[in-house]
Protein backbone atom coordinates (compact mmCIF):
# COMPACT_ATOMS: atom_id res chain seq x y z
CA UNK A 1 0.00 0.00 0.00
CA UNK A 2 1.30 3.17 -0.80
CA UNK A 3 0.37 6.76 -0.17
CA UNK A 4 -1.56 7.54 -3.46
CA UNK A 5 -3.93 4.12 -2.62
CA UNK A 6 -4.60 5.21 1.11
CA UNK A 7 -6.07 8.81 -0.48
CA UNK A 8 -8.61 6.81 -2.15
CA UNK A 9 -9.83 7.19 2.00
CA UNK A 10 -9.75 10.65 1.55
CA UNK A 11 -12.99 11.67 3.08
CA UNK A 12 -12.67 10.18 6.23
CA UNK A 13 -8.67 11.48 6.20
CA UNK A 14 -9.46 14.64 5.47
CA UNK A 15 -12.38 14.95 8.23
CA UNK A 16 -9.58 13.72 10.48
CA UNK A 17 -7.17 16.85 9.98
CA UNK A 18 -10.93 18.94 10.05
CA UNK A 19 -11.17 17.16 13.88
CA UNK A 20 -7.12 17.84 14.51
CA UNK A 21 -6.69 21.50 13.36
CA UNK A 22 -9.91 22.45 14.89
CA UNK A 23 -8.77 21.31 18.42
CA UNK A 24 -5.10 23.05 17.55
CA UNK A 25 -7.06 26.38 16.84
CA UNK A 26 -8.77 25.77 20.23
CA UNK A 27 -5.63 26.23 22.22
CA UNK A 28 -4.38 29.31 19.88
CA UNK A 29 -7.43 31.39 19.23
CA UNK A 30 -8.64 33.44 21.90
CA UNK A 31 -11.80 35.11 20.60
CA UNK A 32 -13.44 31.78 20.96
CA UNK A 33 -16.48 32.56 18.88
CA UNK A 34 -14.56 32.82 16.21
CA UNK A 35 -14.35 28.89 16.67
CA UNK A 36 -17.80 28.25 14.78
CA UNK A 37 -16.84 30.27 12.04
CA UNK A 38 -13.85 27.90 11.77
CA UNK A 39 -15.37 24.83 12.46
CA UNK A 40 -17.92 25.52 9.69
CA UNK A 41 -14.92 26.69 6.74
CA UNK A 42 -13.49 24.00 7.45
CA UNK A 43 -16.58 21.39 6.97
CA UNK A 44 -17.21 23.95 4.14
CA UNK A 45 -14.13 22.97 2.41
CA UNK A 46 -14.33 19.23 3.65
CA UNK A 47 -17.90 18.97 2.26
CA UNK A 48 -17.13 20.60 -1.74
CA UNK A 49 -13.70 18.51 -1.98
CA UNK A 50 -16.36 15.22 -0.94
CA UNK A 51 -17.70 16.23 -4.16
CA UNK A 52 -14.21 15.48 -6.26
CA UNK A 53 -15.03 11.72 -7.11
CA UNK A 54 -12.50 8.53 -6.26
CA UNK A 55 -14.57 5.96 -8.18
CA UNK A 56 -14.63 2.57 -7.20
CA UNK A 57 -12.32 0.87 -5.08
CA UNK A 58 -11.38 -1.15 -1.85
CA UNK A 59 -8.93 -1.15 0.79
CA UNK A 60 -7.16 -3.41 3.84
CA UNK A 61 -8.46 -6.47 1.16
CA UNK A 62 -11.60 -5.14 1.01
CA UNK A 63 -12.43 -3.87 4.61
CA UNK A 64 -13.27 -0.36 3.54
CA UNK A 65 -15.19 -0.09 -0.45
CA UNK A 66 -16.17 2.84 -2.30
CA UNK A 67 -18.73 2.73 -5.19
CA UNK A 68 -20.87 5.29 -6.54
CA UNK A 69 -23.73 4.76 -4.13
CA UNK A 70 -21.48 4.89 -1.38
CA UNK A 71 -20.44 7.66 -2.41
CA UNK A 72 -23.27 9.26 -3.30
CA UNK A 73 -24.87 8.81 0.09
CA UNK A 74 -22.10 10.61 1.40
CA UNK A 75 -22.37 13.44 0.36
CA UNK A 76 -25.79 13.90 1.27
CA UNK A 77 -25.08 13.15 4.57
CA UNK A 78 -22.19 15.57 4.31
CA UNK A 79 -24.69 18.32 3.51
CA UNK A 80 -26.74 16.93 6.22
CA UNK A 81 -23.95 17.81 9.03
CA UNK A 82 -22.76 21.31 7.39
CA UNK A 83 -26.34 22.44 7.65
CA UNK A 84 -26.50 21.28 11.43
CA UNK A 85 -23.15 22.92 11.95
CA UNK A 86 -24.55 25.83 10.87
CA UNK A 87 -27.74 26.19 13.06
CA UNK A 88 -25.41 25.14 15.72
CA UNK A 89 -24.02 27.94 16.37
CA UNK A 90 -26.67 30.23 17.67
CA UNK A 91 -27.05 27.29 20.48
CA UNK A 92 -23.20 27.18 21.26
CA UNK A 93 -22.95 30.81 21.39
CA UNK A 94 -25.78 31.21 23.95
CA UNK A 95 -24.77 27.82 26.12
CA UNK A 96 -21.49 27.09 25.26
CA UNK A 97 -19.63 29.93 24.85
CA UNK A 98 -19.71 31.10 28.02
CA UNK A 99 -18.08 27.89 29.24
CA UNK A 100 -15.27 27.97 26.62
CA UNK A 101 -16.48 24.53 25.18
CA UNK A 102 -17.61 25.71 21.99
CA UNK A 103 -14.26 23.60 19.52
CA UNK A 104 -15.26 20.54 21.71
CA UNK A 105 -18.58 20.44 20.05
CA UNK A 106 -18.13 20.61 16.72
CA UNK A 107 -15.12 17.85 17.47
CA UNK A 108 -17.59 15.19 18.96
CA UNK A 109 -19.81 15.45 16.05
CA UNK A 110 -17.29 15.95 13.48
CA UNK A 111 -15.57 12.62 15.34
CA UNK A 112 -19.31 10.63 15.29
CA UNK A 113 -19.71 11.66 11.59
CA UNK A 114 -16.29 10.55 11.21
CA UNK A 115 -17.64 6.74 12.30
CA UNK A 116 -20.55 6.86 10.44
CA UNK A 117 -18.41 7.23 7.16
CA UNK A 118 -16.10 3.91 8.19
CA UNK A 119 -19.65 2.74 8.85
CA UNK A 120 -21.10 3.04 5.31
CA UNK A 121 -17.80 2.45 3.77
CA UNK A 122 -17.52 -1.33 5.50
CA UNK A 123 -17.32 -4.44 3.59
CA UNK A 124 -16.18 -6.26 6.94
CA UNK A 125 -17.72 -6.68 10.37
CA UNK A 126 -14.68 -5.42 12.59
CA UNK A 127 -14.80 -2.32 10.38
CA UNK A 128 -18.53 -1.90 10.84
CA UNK A 129 -18.49 -2.35 14.89
CA UNK A 130 -15.53 0.11 15.21
CA UNK A 131 -17.41 2.86 13.13
CA UNK A 132 -20.28 1.84 15.24
CA UNK A 133 -18.43 2.24 18.38
CA UNK A 134 -16.54 5.59 17.27
CA UNK A 135 -20.29 7.06 16.15
CA UNK A 136 -21.75 6.27 19.41
CA UNK A 137 -19.18 7.34 21.68
CA UNK A 138 -19.13 11.02 21.30
CA UNK A 139 -22.80 11.83 20.34
CA UNK A 140 -23.40 10.36 23.92
CA UNK A 141 -21.26 13.27 25.24
CA UNK A 142 -23.13 15.68 23.06
CA UNK A 143 -26.27 14.24 24.52
CA UNK A 144 -25.49 15.42 28.17
CA UNK A 145 -23.76 18.91 26.44
CA UNK A 146 -25.81 20.71 28.38
CA UNK A 147 -24.15 19.99 31.85
CA UNK A 148 -26.68 22.11 33.64
CA UNK A 149 -29.32 20.90 32.43
CA UNK A 150 -31.12 17.84 34.75
CA UNK A 151 -32.75 16.32 31.47
CA UNK A 152 -29.58 16.21 29.32
CA UNK A 153 -27.59 14.67 31.53
CA UNK A 154 -30.07 12.07 31.60
CA UNK A 155 -30.39 11.69 28.22
CA UNK A 156 -26.82 11.09 27.60
CA UNK A 157 -26.71 8.40 30.29
CA UNK A 158 -29.77 6.86 28.69
CA UNK A 159 -28.59 6.46 25.49
CA UNK A 160 -25.18 5.29 27.04
CA UNK A 161 -27.05 2.67 28.20
CA UNK A 162 -29.18 1.46 25.44
CA UNK A 163 -25.95 1.93 22.90
CA UNK A 164 -24.26 -0.30 25.32
CA UNK A 165 -26.55 -2.93 25.15
CA UNK A 166 -27.18 -2.39 21.76
CA UNK A 167 -23.28 -2.78 20.96
CA UNK A 168 -23.13 -6.21 22.96
CA UNK A 169 -25.98 -7.70 21.19
CA UNK A 170 -25.03 -6.28 17.67
CA UNK A 171 -21.78 -7.74 18.67
CA UNK A 172 -22.56 -11.31 19.55
CA UNK A 173 -25.02 -11.68 16.26
CA UNK A 174 -21.87 -11.22 14.27
CA UNK A 175 -19.88 -13.99 16.43
CA UNK A 176 -22.62 -16.11 15.40
CA UNK A 177 -22.09 -14.90 11.39
CA UNK A 178 -18.34 -15.64 11.96
CA UNK A 179 -19.21 -19.06 13.74
CA UNK A 180 -21.53 -20.25 10.69
CA UNK A 181 -19.98 -18.50 8.11
CA UNK A 182 -16.58 -18.94 9.13
CA UNK A 183 -15.54 -14.84 7.76
CA UNK A 184 -16.31 -11.50 8.65
CA UNK A 185 -15.83 -10.13 4.85
CA UNK A 186 -19.27 -9.39 3.40
CA UNK A 187 -18.03 -10.48 0.14
CA UNK A 188 -16.86 -14.23 1.70
CA UNK A 189 -20.04 -14.66 3.56
CA UNK A 190 -22.21 -13.42 0.69
CA UNK A 191 -24.40 -17.00 -0.52
CA UNK A 192 -22.08 -19.01 1.28
CA UNK A 193 -23.80 -18.86 4.87
CA UNK A 194 -26.02 -21.93 5.38
CA UNK A 195 -29.47 -21.27 6.95
CA UNK A 196 -29.69 -22.49 10.47
CA UNK A 197 -31.02 -21.76 13.69
CA UNK A 198 -27.25 -19.86 14.69
CA UNK A 199 -27.45 -18.12 11.59
CA UNK A 200 -30.40 -16.73 11.87
CA UNK A 201 -29.70 -16.11 15.16
CA UNK A 202 -26.98 -13.98 14.43
CA UNK A 203 -29.14 -12.16 11.68
CA UNK A 204 -32.03 -11.28 14.04
CA UNK A 205 -29.07 -9.78 16.97
CA UNK A 206 -27.49 -7.78 14.19
CA UNK A 207 -30.87 -6.66 13.13
CA UNK A 208 -31.43 -5.86 16.96
CA UNK A 209 -28.51 -3.65 17.03
CA UNK A 210 -29.04 -1.64 13.95
CA UNK A 211 -32.73 -1.33 14.57
CA UNK A 212 -31.67 0.52 17.91
CA UNK A 213 -30.11 3.20 16.27
CA UNK A 214 -32.70 3.77 13.62
CA UNK A 215 -35.84 3.86 16.75
CA UNK A 216 -37.61 1.41 14.93
CA UNK A 217 -40.14 -0.81 17.54
CA UNK A 218 -39.24 -2.13 19.78
CA UNK A 219 -36.42 -0.61 20.10
CA UNK A 220 -37.36 3.19 20.16
CA UNK A 221 -37.68 3.41 23.84
CA UNK A 222 -35.15 5.47 24.43
CA UNK A 223 -35.98 7.76 21.74
CA UNK A 224 -38.25 10.62 23.07
CA UNK A 225 -36.46 10.62 26.59
CA UNK A 226 -33.10 11.54 24.54
CA UNK A 227 -34.30 14.21 22.29
CA UNK A 228 -36.50 15.50 24.90
CA UNK A 229 -32.75 16.28 26.63
CA UNK A 230 -30.48 16.70 24.28
CA UNK A 231 -29.88 19.96 22.87
CA UNK A 232 -31.87 20.93 20.03
CA UNK A 233 -28.84 20.48 16.96
CA UNK A 234 -27.64 17.45 18.93
CA UNK A 235 -31.61 15.60 18.61
CA UNK A 236 -31.19 17.01 15.10
CA UNK A 237 -28.20 15.51 14.09
CA UNK A 238 -29.44 11.53 16.09
CA UNK A 239 -32.75 11.98 13.98
CA UNK A 240 -31.30 12.42 10.67
CA UNK A 241 -27.82 11.79 10.07
CA UNK A 242 -27.33 8.81 13.07
CA UNK A 243 -30.32 7.31 11.84
CA UNK A 244 -29.63 7.90 8.06
CA UNK A 245 -26.42 6.35 8.10
CA UNK A 246 -27.59 3.13 10.27
CA UNK A 247 -30.44 2.78 7.47
CA UNK A 248 -27.46 2.68 4.58
CA UNK A 249 -25.91 -0.07 6.72
CA UNK A 250 -29.13 -1.96 7.58
CA UNK A 251 -29.67 -2.36 3.63
CA UNK A 252 -26.19 -3.30 2.72
CA UNK A 253 -26.10 -5.87 4.94
CA UNK A 254 -30.18 -7.12 4.35
CA UNK A 255 -30.24 -6.71 0.40
CA UNK A 256 -26.22 -8.19 -0.05
CA UNK A 257 -24.62 -9.99 2.87
CA UNK A 258 -28.21 -11.76 3.69
CA UNK A 259 -29.89 -11.89 0.77
CA UNK A 260 -30.35 -15.52 0.62
CA UNK A 261 -32.54 -14.97 4.07
CA UNK A 262 -34.93 -13.14 2.48
CA UNK A 263 -37.85 -15.29 3.35
CA UNK A 264 -37.35 -14.73 6.97
CA UNK A 265 -36.43 -11.06 7.01
CA UNK A 266 -38.94 -9.49 4.57
CA UNK A 267 -42.07 -10.66 6.82
CA UNK A 268 -39.77 -9.67 10.04
CA UNK A 269 -40.02 -6.10 8.20
CA UNK A 270 -43.20 -6.48 6.79
CA UNK A 271 -44.67 -6.76 10.60
CA UNK A 272 -42.34 -3.61 12.05
CA UNK A 273 -42.90 -1.60 9.30
CA UNK A 274 -46.56 -1.27 10.85
CA UNK A 275 -45.89 -1.64 14.42
CA UNK A 276 -43.62 1.54 13.94
CA UNK A 277 -45.81 3.53 11.60
CA UNK A 278 -48.54 3.19 14.07
CA UNK A 279 -46.65 3.26 17.67
CA UNK A 280 -44.75 6.41 16.38
CA UNK A 281 -47.98 7.97 15.01
CA UNK A 282 -50.28 7.71 17.73
CA UNK A 283 -47.60 8.26 20.57
CA UNK A 284 -46.80 11.64 18.19
CA UNK A 285 -50.64 13.02 18.69
CA UNK A 286 -50.16 12.98 22.18
CA UNK A 287 -47.19 14.87 22.81
CA UNK A 288 -47.06 18.88 24.10
CA UNK A 289 -43.29 19.30 23.54
CA UNK A 290 -42.29 20.04 20.60
CA UNK A 291 -39.19 17.59 20.61
CA UNK A 292 -40.88 14.43 22.19
CA UNK A 293 -43.53 14.98 19.15
CA UNK A 294 -40.56 15.40 16.81
CA UNK A 295 -39.18 11.91 18.36
CA UNK A 296 -42.20 10.16 17.32
CA UNK A 297 -42.60 11.17 14.32
CA UNK A 298 -39.08 10.20 13.78
CA UNK A 299 -39.91 6.89 15.26
CA UNK A 300 -43.01 7.12 12.14
CA UNK A 301 -41.02 8.18 9.77
CA UNK A 302 -38.69 4.57 10.22
CA UNK A 303 -41.73 2.72 9.67
CA UNK A 304 -42.69 4.22 6.23
CA UNK A 305 -38.10 3.63 5.45
CA UNK A 306 -39.05 -0.04 6.10
CA UNK A 307 -41.50 0.21 3.03
CA UNK A 308 -38.66 0.92 0.26
CA UNK A 309 -37.44 -2.55 1.85
CA UNK A 310 -39.37 -5.02 0.52
CA UNK A 311 -38.57 -5.08 -3.02
CA UNK A 312 -34.86 -5.54 -2.07
CA UNK A 313 -34.30 -4.54 -5.55
CA UNK A 314 -32.20 -1.30 -7.78
CA UNK A 315 -36.14 0.14 -7.05
CA UNK A 316 -35.80 -0.08 -3.31
CA UNK A 317 -32.19 1.07 -3.12
CA UNK A 318 -32.65 4.17 -4.93
CA UNK A 319 -36.18 5.11 -3.42
CA UNK A 320 -34.76 4.59 0.64
CA UNK A 321 -31.17 6.69 -0.58
CA UNK A 322 -34.05 9.34 -2.25
CA UNK A 323 -35.84 9.42 0.67
CA UNK A 324 -33.25 9.59 3.32
CA UNK A 325 -31.90 12.31 1.31
CA UNK A 326 -35.71 14.62 1.73
CA UNK A 327 -35.98 13.09 5.34
CA UNK A 328 -32.59 14.72 6.54
CA UNK A 329 -33.47 18.53 4.43
CA UNK A 330 -37.18 17.94 6.08
CA UNK A 331 -35.76 17.46 9.54
CA UNK A 332 -33.37 19.63 9.76
CA UNK A 333 -35.52 22.48 8.72
CA UNK A 334 -38.33 21.53 11.73
CA UNK A 335 -35.20 21.45 14.25
CA UNK A 336 -33.78 23.85 13.16
CA UNK A 337 -37.01 26.44 13.61
CA UNK A 338 -37.91 24.73 16.78
CA UNK A 339 -34.32 25.37 18.00
CA UNK A 340 -34.62 29.27 16.78
CA UNK A 341 -38.23 29.45 18.85
CA UNK A 342 -36.72 27.83 21.72
CA UNK A 343 -33.80 30.17 21.74
CA UNK A 344 -35.14 33.42 21.84
CA UNK A 345 -38.30 32.47 23.74
CA UNK A 346 -37.45 29.49 25.97
CA UNK A 347 -40.95 28.07 24.66
CA UNK A 348 -40.57 24.22 23.66
CA UNK A 349 -44.29 23.41 24.01
CA UNK A 350 -46.75 23.27 20.80
CA UNK A 351 -49.41 25.57 22.82
CA UNK A 352 -46.43 27.87 22.70
CA UNK A 353 -46.57 28.47 19.43
CA UNK A 354 -50.47 29.85 19.00
CA UNK A 355 -50.32 33.18 17.27
CA UNK A 356 -46.54 32.43 16.15
CA UNK A 357 -47.21 34.02 12.50
CA UNK A 358 -48.63 37.35 13.45
CA UNK A 359 -45.27 38.23 15.32
CA UNK A 360 -42.52 35.56 13.33
CA UNK A 361 -44.16 34.97 9.86
CA UNK A 362 -40.70 34.02 7.97
CA UNK A 363 -40.29 31.35 10.65
CA UNK A 364 -43.29 30.00 10.80
CA UNK A 365 -43.41 29.50 6.77
CA UNK A 366 -40.24 27.37 7.27
CA UNK A 367 -41.72 25.57 10.06
CA UNK A 368 -44.62 24.74 7.60
CA UNK A 369 -42.46 23.83 4.96
CA UNK A 370 -40.54 21.48 7.05
CA UNK A 371 -43.64 19.74 8.08
CA UNK A 372 -45.77 19.72 5.25
CA UNK A 373 -42.44 17.42 3.49
CA UNK A 374 -42.70 15.57 6.44
CA UNK A 375 -46.28 14.79 5.95
CA UNK A 376 -45.69 14.23 2.52
CA UNK A 377 -47.54 16.96 0.95
CA UNK A 378 -47.25 18.24 -2.26
CA UNK A 379 -45.48 19.89 -4.32
CA UNK A 380 -43.10 19.31 -1.54
CA UNK A 381 -40.18 17.14 -1.90
CA UNK A 382 -41.23 14.61 0.90
CA UNK A 383 -44.38 13.70 -0.95
CA UNK A 384 -42.26 12.52 -3.55
CA UNK A 385 -40.05 10.60 -1.07
CA UNK A 386 -42.62 8.93 0.17
CA UNK A 387 -44.41 7.94 -3.28
CA UNK A 388 -41.33 5.92 -4.46
CA UNK A 389 -41.17 3.90 -0.83
CA UNK A 390 -45.07 3.22 -1.90
CA UNK A 391 -43.52 2.31 -5.24
CA UNK A 392 -41.10 0.04 -3.74
CA UNK A 393 -43.86 -1.77 -1.66
CA UNK A 394 -46.33 -2.35 -4.70
CA UNK A 395 -43.57 -3.64 -6.95
CA UNK A 396 -43.56 -6.34 -5.08
CA UNK A 397 -47.35 -7.58 -4.12
CA UNK A 398 -47.56 -5.87 -1.00
CA UNK A 399 -50.73 -3.64 -1.52
CA UNK A 400 -52.38 -4.78 2.08
CA UNK A 401 -48.87 -2.74 3.41
CA UNK A 402 -48.93 0.56 1.03
CA UNK A 403 -52.65 0.62 2.29
CA UNK A 404 -51.93 0.88 5.74
CA UNK A 405 -48.95 3.39 5.02
CA UNK A 406 -51.68 5.54 3.26
CA UNK A 407 -53.80 5.05 6.32
CA UNK A 408 -50.84 6.44 8.69
CA UNK A 409 -50.04 9.19 6.68
CA UNK A 410 -53.17 10.25 6.96
CA UNK A 411 -52.86 10.21 10.51
CA UNK A 412 -49.45 11.86 10.58
CA UNK A 413 -51.21 14.69 8.53
CA UNK A 414 -53.58 15.44 11.38
CA UNK A 415 -50.22 15.82 14.24
CA UNK A 416 -48.34 17.90 11.68
CA UNK A 417 -51.41 20.14 11.78
CA UNK A 418 -51.81 20.53 15.05
CA UNK A 419 -48.43 22.26 15.13
CA UNK A 420 -49.03 24.29 11.69
CA UNK A 421 -52.81 25.48 12.96
CA UNK A 422 -51.10 26.37 16.18
CA UNK A 423 -48.56 29.10 14.40
CA UNK A 424 -51.47 29.90 11.87
CA UNK A 425 -54.68 29.93 12.90
CA UNK A 426 -54.52 30.33 16.79
CA UNK A 427 -54.40 33.28 18.44
CA UNK A 428 -52.38 34.04 21.97
CA UNK A 429 -52.51 36.60 24.28
CA UNK A 430 -49.16 35.94 25.08
CA UNK A 431 -47.17 35.49 21.68
CA UNK A 432 -43.69 34.68 21.12
CA UNK A 433 -42.40 37.88 21.02
CA UNK A 434 -40.37 39.02 17.33
CA UNK A 435 -36.91 38.08 17.43
CA UNK A 436 -34.22 37.70 14.67
CA UNK A 437 -31.65 34.52 14.05
CA UNK A 438 -28.46 34.76 13.25
CA UNK A 439 -26.79 35.16 10.09
CA UNK A 440 -25.84 31.42 9.99
CA UNK A 441 -29.63 30.49 10.92
CA UNK A 442 -31.48 32.48 8.24
CA UNK A 443 -29.06 31.43 5.36
CA UNK A 444 -29.73 27.27 6.59
CA UNK A 445 -33.39 27.91 6.82
CA UNK A 446 -33.35 29.66 3.35
CA UNK A 447 -31.45 27.12 1.46
CA UNK A 448 -33.00 23.66 3.09
CA UNK A 449 -36.60 25.66 2.29
CA UNK A 450 -35.66 26.53 -1.80
CA UNK A 451 -34.17 23.12 -1.96
CA UNK A 452 -37.39 21.03 -0.09
CA UNK A 453 -39.56 23.12 -2.96
CA UNK A 454 -36.62 22.74 -5.80
CA UNK A 455 -36.80 19.08 -5.44
CA UNK A 456 -40.31 18.58 -5.29
CA UNK A 457 -40.71 20.59 -8.52
CA UNK A 458 -38.06 19.75 -10.57
CA UNK A 459 -35.72 16.35 -9.72
CA UNK A 460 -33.21 15.24 -11.90
CA UNK A 461 -31.86 13.51 -8.47
CA UNK A 462 -34.20 10.67 -8.57
CA UNK A 463 -32.89 9.34 -11.71
CA UNK A 464 -29.32 10.01 -10.95
CA UNK A 465 -30.01 7.83 -7.37
CA UNK A 466 -31.52 5.08 -9.53
CA UNK A 467 -28.33 5.10 -12.39
CA UNK A 468 -25.94 3.90 -9.67
CA UNK A 469 -28.15 1.96 -6.99
CA UNK A 470 -26.45 -1.41 -7.82
CA UNK A 471 -25.22 -2.76 -4.56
Amino acid sequence: MNWNTLLLMRQELVLTTVILILLVVDVIVKNKKSLNIIAILLFGIYTILGFFPSGNNELFGGMYKNTELIFAFKNILNIGVFLITMISVSWVNKKMLPLNKVAEFYALMFSSYLGMLFMISAGHFLMLYIGLELATLPVTALASYDMFNRKSSESGIKLLLSAAFSSGIFLFGISMIYATGGSLYFNSIYGNIAISYLSIMGLFMIFAGLAFKISLVPFHFWTADVYEGAPTPVASYLSVISKGAAVFVLMILLFKVFSNFIDLWIYLLYGISILTMFIGNFFAIRQTNMQRFLAFSSVAQAGFILLGFLSADQVAVSAVVYFIAIYVLSNILVFAAVQSIGLASNKYNIEDYNGLYRTNPLISIALMFGLFSLAGIPPIAGFFGKFFLYTAAASKGFYLLVFIAVVNVTISLYYYLIVVRAAWLRKSDNPIQFYKSDIFMKISLVIVSTALLVLGLFSPFYEYIFSISNI
